[in-house]
């Protein structure tokens, strides 16, 4: 899963992978997280990420699950783990 692309949202770049074998979209929880909470710094959007996660978590709810991080591409085209959780 290396075909990592960056898509738009409102003009907000979304980093999103491909996975050819499964023929499936993945997008990274905190630029969709950011975008939707109007957030320009990506720290902050992690943050407020992780904190919901955990309340979400703390309520029993099973939207959360416990998923491996895929390697995605950051701003910069580097590398790194990202994911859903």
């Amino acid at each position: 899963m290396d075909q990592s692309k960056i898509q738009l949202f409102e003009n907000s770049p979304i980093r999103t992978a491909w996975d050819e074998e499964n023929e499936e979209w993945y997008f990274s929880i905190v630029d969709v997280v950011r975008v939707l909470t109007e957030q320009p710094d990506f720290q902050k959007a992690r943050k407020y990420w992780n904190k919901l996660k955990q309340r979400l978590n703390d309520e029993g709810s099973q939207l959360v699950t416990n998923c491996h991080q895929l390697k995605m591409r950051s701003s910069r085209m580097r590398l790194q783990e990202r994911g859903p959780g």
